[in-house]
């Protein structure tokens, strides 16, 4: 095995999150989420994205999100971006990085995007080369990496052909997403080791949904072949809008425990993610559903 001894995490509640939220969040609790992400320790945090609001309507201000954020040294705040307009919008906002996606089958393809994968990577490349020539990095996304809610198995060899498409074009670090967390740990491995044979593991991330139960099983898959990436969204908020029936990311909360538990060092503090946590839920108006959150919650309500 060849498990890290350190580990990023990738924050992306704050767009992935709320991204599926059929109430709007106000800005300024936007905001303060990200702040509250970044005094935790995170020093990746997804801040938003540059899409169509006719499509998410709950990213619309991502553009002010970007402007009252405060932006610490050290951190970096990706936004999502599909197209030329809006790599034109991020760059306006001062973004330093974003990230593109595309789809490891053609039918999440065409109903995520209206495109095939072969059109959607050629958009891709186009918007990677304006945002390296603008002087951004950008990150690679892609979707249904072990299941697809359309086509069902997804053979390995469909994640390293896009993988290595994304790599190719410049992307620094290509996330690898289980959209609809259909994973399990062997299925994961075996994904990996074939992407890994284009893309090298350390260029790698893990993005895994709790639909079926199977994240947290799946990241220490992922650290077993020496993954040392791994998004997850503060108490496991968000889904996705084309992925019918998926629950939320894994809960940043729950990829925490484990990885201080495996004396695997992050820089993000417990008890700062916590409040971040608390404070989201509590301007949602639900529970968490991260379940180290709720038996941390439990202990620090008894201590006060």
């Amino acid at each position: 095995m060849k498990i890290p001894a350190r580990v990023k995490m990738v924050e992306v509640g704050p767009r992935d999150g709320l991204q599926n939220e059929k109430k709007s969040v106000p800005t300024e609790v936007k905001v303060q989420l990200i702040d509250r992400l970044a005094d935790a320790g995170l020093r990746v945090i997804e801040a938003g994205s540059f899409v169509s609001p006719k499509w998410v309507p709950q990213m619309a201000d991502t553009g002010e999100v970007m402007a009252r954020i405060d932006r610490r040294e050290g951190v970096t705040y990706p936004v999502l971006v599909p197209n030329m307009k809006g790599l034109e919008a991020a760059i306006a906002a001062g973004a330093t990085e974003i990230a593109g996606f595309a789809a490891a089958t053609e039918t999440f393809s065409q109903k995520n995007t209206n495109c095939s994968i072969a059109q959607s990577l050629d958009r891709q490349q186009s918007v990677c080369r304006a945002a390296l020539d603008a002087g951004l990095r950008v990150r690679g996304y892609i979707s249904v990496v072990l299941g697809c809610p359309y086509e069902g198995e997804v053979g390995p060899h469909q994640v390293a052909e896009v993988a290595q498409r994304l790599f190719d074009m410049g992307c620094y670090e290509v996330s690898l997403g289980d959209t609809v967390g259909m994973g399990t740990p062997a299925k994961t491995q075996r994904m990996i080791e074939a992407v890994s044979a284009h893309v090298p593991v350390e260029r790698l991330g893990g993005h895994y949904h709790d639909t079926y139960g199977q994240a947290i099983a799946n990241i220490l898959a992922s650290l077993e072949l020496g993954m040392a990436t791994f998004d997850s969204s503060v108490a496991g908020l968000g889904g996705c809008p084309y992925s019918p029936g998926a629950t939320g990311n894994v809960a940043s909360e729950d990829v925490l425990y484990m990885l201080d538990g495996m004396g695997i060092e992050t820089g993000v503090d417990m008890d700062a993610l916590l409040d971040a946590a608390d404070f989201i839920c509590t301007h949602l108006d639900r529970p968490t559903v991260s379940r180290a959150g709720r038996a941390l919650g439990i202990k620090r309500r008894k201590a006060a």
